[in-house]
C-alpha cells in the first residue's frame, strides 16, 4: 500500500484545508435551508391540486429536497478552482514534475475539496431537518429516515458511487480548464446541465414519458435521481441494483475518458505565468 500514501496525503491536506472555512459552511447551510423551504412549498402547492398524478408521495418529495440541499456541494457544479489557478500561474508544472499519476493526484485532491465542503453542511442539514423540525411540531415537513434497512444499506454504495461519479465529472471539467486556460466557459455550461439532468431541479420521474427513459440512463442521473430514489425505496430490489450498476458503469466510462483526454492535453500543455 506504499503507492497509495502520497494520494492519501494529498486528499487529507486538501480536506483539512477546506474544513477551515467554517463561516462559508454556515452561510451555505443557511442559504440551502432557505431554498429548501421554498422548494418544499412549491411541491406542497403542486401536491395540493395534482397529488394523484405525482409519481412519488409528498413525504418522499420533501425528503428528496432535503437530501438535495444537504449534498448540494457534492454536485459537479464547477471545475476545481485550484486547477484554474495553477493553469494561470504556471503552478501546474509542479503537478507534472511529481512522480505520481497526474489524473489520480488531481482526482483525490478534488475529492477532498468536494467532501470537505459537503460534510459540515450535510451534518447541519440533518440536524435541522431530521431532528429540529419534528421537535418543533413540523414532522410532516421533515427529512425522513431511509425506507427500511434494505434502502439504508443500498444507499451506502449509492452515495459512494454518487461521489465518485461527481468527481469524475469535475475531472473532465478540470481537463477542459487546462486545455482552454480558463474555467468560465466550462462552468457556464456545466451548471445548467447538472441542475436539469441530475434531477436536482426536479426529480426525473416528473418529466414527460417521452424523455424519461433517456433521462434515467444518462450519466448525470447517477448524481441525484438514482441515489435519492434508492434512499426512499422508489428503486428497490433489481431496479436498485440496476441503478447502482448504471452509476458504476458511467463512473468507469468518465474516468477512462478523463484519462485519455488528460494524456492528450498534458502532451501539448502550455503553462502560463512563471
Amino acid at each position: 500500500m506504499h503507492w497509495a500514501r502520497p494520494y492519501l496525503a494529498a486528499f487529507r491536506a486538501r480536506f483539512q484545508l477546506m474544513l477551515q472555512y467554517r463561516v462559508a459552511a454556515l452561510a451555505g447551510f443557511a442559504t440551502q435551508c432557505w431554498w429548501g423551504a421554498i422548494r418544499i412549498m412549491v411541491f406542497a402547492a403542486f401536491y395540493g391540486t395534482h397529488a394523484a398524478a405525482a409519481p412519488i408521495s409528498l413525504a418522499d418529495a420533501i425528503t428528496y429536497v432535503w437530501l438535495g440541499q444537504a449534498l448540494l456541494a457534492l454536485l459537479p457544479w464547477v471545475a476545481d478552482p485550484e486547477i484554474g489557478h495553477a493553469v494561470r500561474t504556471g503552478g501546474i508544472g509542479y503537478d507534472r514534475l511529481r512522480p505520481l499519476d497526474a489524473y489520480g493526484y488531481w482526482y483525490v485532491r478534488t475529492l477532498g475539496w468536494m467532501l470537505a465542503r459537503t460534510m459540515p453542511r450535510a451534518a447541519l442539514m440533518a440536524l435541522a431537518a431530521m431532528i429540529v423540525l419534528p421537535l418543533a411540531g413540523l414532522g410532516d415537513w421533515a427529512w425522513q429516515p431511509p425506507s427500511g434497512i434494505a434502502a439504508a444499506l443500498l444507499f451506502i454504495p449509492a452515495f459512494a458511487l454518487m461521489t465518485a461519479l461527481s468527481v469524475a465529472v469535475v475531472m473532465l471539467a478540470n481537463i477542459i480548464v487546462a486545455a482552454s486556460l480558463n474555467e468560465r466557459g466550462v462552468n457556464a455550461v456545466l451548471m445548467p446541465l447538472v441542475i436539469v439532468f441530475s434531477g436536482s431541479l426536479l426529480p426525473l420521474n416528473f418529466f414527460p414519458d417521452a424523455v424519461r427513459p433517456f433521462l434515467q440512463v444518462q450519466p448525470l442521473a447517477g448524481l441525484v435521481d438514482i441515489p435519492f430514489r434508492i434512499y426512499f425505496a422508489d428503486l428497490q430490489g433489481t431496479a436498485a441494483l440496476q441503478g447502482l450498476a448504471l452509476q458504476a458503469g458511467w463512473t468507469l466510462v468518465l474516468i477512462a475518458l478523463g484519462r485519455l483526454a488528460m494524456d492528450r492535453v498534458m502532451h501539448r500543455l502550455e503553462m502560463q505565468g512563471g
